[in-house]
């Protein structure tokens, strides 16, 4: 299945009904009056986050969704029905923009959020509404509201506890799969990976997500390469796992390039807690491997973890440090801000 992670679609809900001009008229009875019934209200639209989804693939094959109008009044009192509504189903993490591309309209975070977009047009009022002492005959009734329009973007930026970041086959698929049950595509060759995976490590007997992008080389804030489109996607994460190939040529040089790739792009990326690790140091010579490690502290400013996904050396220690970050940020987020008091006036000593 193709990934998909943006899509611009056409919305519009539906008119509401128009009223009913209508008189009853029945035997033996002379003056029936007016009985023209309202018209009925259109569809709205809505966006529902649901389970079972990770990609906005539907939204490559139909573009346009339209709300039912509502149905118009009848005679004998008789309201016109509702217009079906049109939901448009997403993945957890997708955001919702207005055409301009800037204007948040809506977060979707949680399966089950629900969010209406563009309410359908009230129905019209059919001649009975009119009815008055003054006008006991009205031939008048309203037309129902017209429908809304609109363009919107539908943006998905995944959700996950942690992200794998750093430069061209830095191990970043190998670690994936590695740690995870997920199978991503893996080869001696730059941008092996063509688009965002995630897998579920489970470590210590606990669980949390990982987040695997394409590689980062120098420019991907100016479309070089795959671009840094994909970054979006760890926004979210509360941890970032920078991985630094061992085999480059200055493993201090390339954390630095992916580091400015990071500020640039902006969104707080650069801000997130972080954990360093030089890869593939099964690959390695002593003496190499001594260089390499020295020369990414320096970069880095911490001791970096030697890390092989290959041989397994260093992986525990990786997932834990990961670990530790993400339950620091569960219970910050669980932690309630302790309420402001208000100071009240001070007390007096005067006693009745």
């Amino acid at each position: 299945m193709k990934f998909l992670d943006q899509a611009r679609v056409y919305v519009k809900s539906g008119a509401g009904g128009a009223g009913c001009v209508s008189f009853h008229r029945a035997k033996f009875i002379e003056f029936g009056g007016p009985d023209g019934g309202d018209g009925g209200r259109g569809g709205d639209v809505v966006v529902e986050c649901v389970a079972g989804l990770n990609t906005l693939i539907d939204y490559r094959y139909q573009q346009h969704f339209k709300a039912k109008t509502g149905v118009h009044g009848m005679g004998r009192n008789r309201t016109g029905a509702r217009g079906a509504d049109v939901v448009l189903k997403v993945p957890a993490g997708t955001q919702i923009f207005a055409e301009d591309g800037e204007t948040l309209l809506a977060d979707l975070t949680e399966e089950g959020q629900r969010v209406v977009l563009l309410e359908g047009g009230n129905g019209g009022f059919g001649n009975a509404h009119f009815k008055s002492s003054t006008n006991q005959s009205p031939r008048r009734a309203n037309p129902g509201q017209v429908a809304k329009e609109a363009w919107i973007i539908l943006r998905l930026k995944l959700i996950a506890d942690a992200g794998l970041v750093g430069m061209p086959n830095a191990g970043k698929s190998t670690f994936l799969a590695a740690t995870t049950a997920a199978k991503p595509k893996i080869a001696d060759y730059p941008f092996t990976t063509l688009h965002p995976g995630l897998g579920v490590v489970r470590v210590r007997g606990r669980e949390f997500v990982l987040a695997d992008i394409p590689g980062l080389i120098a420019g991907a804030h100016e479309g070089h390469g795959l671009g840094d489109r994909f970054l979006g996607h760890v926004e979210r994460c509360r941890v970032l796992l920078h991985l630094v190939d061992g085999t480059c040529d200055h493993a201090g040089k390339a954390y630095k390039l992916v580091r400015e790739e990071l500020s640039a792009y902006g969104h707080g990326l650069a801000e997130k807690p972080e954990v360093v690790a030089l890869t593939k140091v099964d690959a390695l010579d002593p003496e190499t491997r001594k260089e390499q490690l020295a020369r990414l502290k320096r970069a880095a400013k911490k001791a970096p973890i030697v890390l092989s996904a290959a041989s397994g050396e260093g992986v525990e220690t990786a997932l834990g440090a990961l670990l530790a970050y993400i339950d620091d940020a569960r219970a910050a987020e669980q932690t309630p801000e302790p309420e402001e008091v208000t100071p009240g006036p001070a007390e007096t000593t005067w006693r009745p």
